[in-house]
């Protein structure tokens, strides 16, 4: 990524808790636990919304009826949604594990970047979101995720986006003290994959912090999470497509994980990751594991390189 792309086009701060700077709003989200304990918060949670828009990504977090929230979302013009002031407890992290924390929603501020996230390209080799929309090769990178071992696609972010985002983390390490920066794929590796490869996490956090973050990863699955090496199959990644009305996503190869929040259902496209035994780890706008009598493999294919 370019040094550029982290110079801020403009100078942003806080102020009260709410962010002050050209072409920054604010949009209030119902969606908080209240308030900080005292010297927090001391985390940043880096996201991709997985949306089609900054708009329809803001009219979820703003939803009462959703259960999510996050303190800011950034638009792919650069544009920045304030959701809840900084002093306040967004929902954003779920079940998430770091360094000896959980339900990291307690120490962190959410920031959402309006991106679609992981990408598939089909037989006429367009580049597809998880929602249907074309991409074009322009804005597409092929890289491995830090969780992952084979080379997938991802949605660009713009220069723009990556800018503000690094000039709101700085303003946020001036108000608060700031310790650690995060993807949410570090703090919920099983389940999560933003912001991804295509967001320069590694380089932001050592710039605004100094220092380089190991990619941790999420602690006591299961103690059945002996996932088994020698009876994975890593599958060249094919696509699925779900075959029941419903399905359930969990945390591991089995009944016995826990669920995932939320559902998959009919017709939705996944990715096959990885196979064990009849379950199969899976890739949307999330990653789990599913049982693969549900799923039925679809003979689209995506290229390795």
């Amino acid at each position: 990524m370019p040094t550029s792309s982290f110079v801020p086009s403009s100078t942003l701060v806080m102020k009260s808790h709410l962010l002050n700077g050209p072409n920054v709003s604010f949009s209030p989200s119902p969606n908080s636990s209240g308030s900080f304990d005292e010297d927090l918060p001391d985390t940043i949670v880096i996201h991709f919304t997985a949306g089609s828009s900054l708009a329809s990504s803001v009219d979820v977090m703003t939803n009462p009826d959703s259960n999510v929230s996050a303190h800011f979302a950034i638009g792919r013009n650069g544009d920045i949604v304030q959701m809840l002031p900084t002093n306040k407890i967004a929902w954003h992290a779920g079940k998430s594990s770091y360094k000896g924390r959980t339900n990291l929603n307690r120490y962190s501020i959410g920031i959402e970047l309006d991106n679609a996230g992981q990408l598939t390209q089909n037989s006429r080799g367009e580049f597809k979101t998880w929602f249907g929309k074309t991409c074009h090769q322009d804005d597409v990178v092929e890289a491995v995720h830090r969780n992952q071992t084979a080379k997938t696609y991802w949605h660009k972010f713009t220069d723009e986006q990556i800018a503000r985002t690094y000039a709101l983390c700085k303003a946020l390490c001036q108000r608060y003290h700031i310790k650690v920066i995060v993807g949410h794929e570090e703090i919920a590796p099983v389940r999560k994959i933003d912001p991804g490869p295509a967001f320069p996490l590694d380089e932001l956090r050592a710039r605004l912090l100094n220092i380089k973050i190991e990619p941790a990863r999420e602690t006591k699955i299961s103690a059945k999470s002996a996932f088994n090496s020698a009876e994975r199959e890593v599958v060249s990644k094919k696509r699925a497509s779900v075959n029941a009305s419903t399905l359930n996503v969990r945390l591991g190869p089995g009944t016995d994980f826990e669920k995932i929040q939320g559902e998959v259902n009919k017709g939705d496209k996944l990715t096959i990751i990885e196979k064990q035994g009849e379950w199969a780890r899976v890739s949307y706008t999330a990653t789990g594991w599913v049982n693969t009598r549900y799923i039925n493999e679809v003979s689209e294919k995506l290229p390795s390189k």
